[in-house]
């Protein structure tokens, strides 16, 4: 058995690498907000969004925290949902002039990401994940109080 792959193997990297790839452009693009406020509040208010200082900060949140957390896999049920709902409504308010190709694709690369996410949400984060890491020490810590 020492050169096949186990299907265990697998799944257990490939939830990462999932994670990483949906993660990792939130995080950046949460990042990239960062950096640019006067731009993004511009492009927000642009949309018509009411308080484009406080979109901006929960734009900068859900993306730059949910994308770091998602990686890490803590919380990422929940965190999943979250960014699968962002992910709608940001499609939705900025991505909706469907008569301009550029507008559909994001339109749906924003529906795509909201697919995966919810992969997530419905599976969890997988083995290789925060979420992972403290069910198993939860375990270890009611099997050992059990014993007691």
């Amino acid at each position: 058995m020492c050169g096949k792959i186990r299907a265990y193997d697998t799944t257990r990297y490939a939830s990462l690498v999932g994670r990483l790839l949906i993660g990792l452009p939130f995080a950046m693009s949460g990042f990239g907000k960062l950096t640019a406020y006067g731009a993004t509040t511009a492009y927000i208010a642009s949309a018509g969004l009411p308080v484009p200082p406080l979109a901006y900060a929960i734009a900068v949140l859900v993306e730059l925290g949910g994308g770091l957390l998602l990686i890490a896999g803590y919380q990422a049920r929940s965190v999943a949902l979250a960014l699968a709902i962002f992910s709608l409504a940001a499609a939705v308010s900025f991505h909706n002039n469907f008569a301009d190709q550029n507008q559909m694709i994001h339109f749906l690369k924003n529906v795509m990401m909201a697919g995966g996410l919810l992969q997530i949400f419905a599976f969890g984060a997988g083995a290789l994940s925060l979420d992972a890491r403290v069910s198993r020490s939860g375990v270890a810590v009611a099997q050992a109080a059990h014993a007691r």
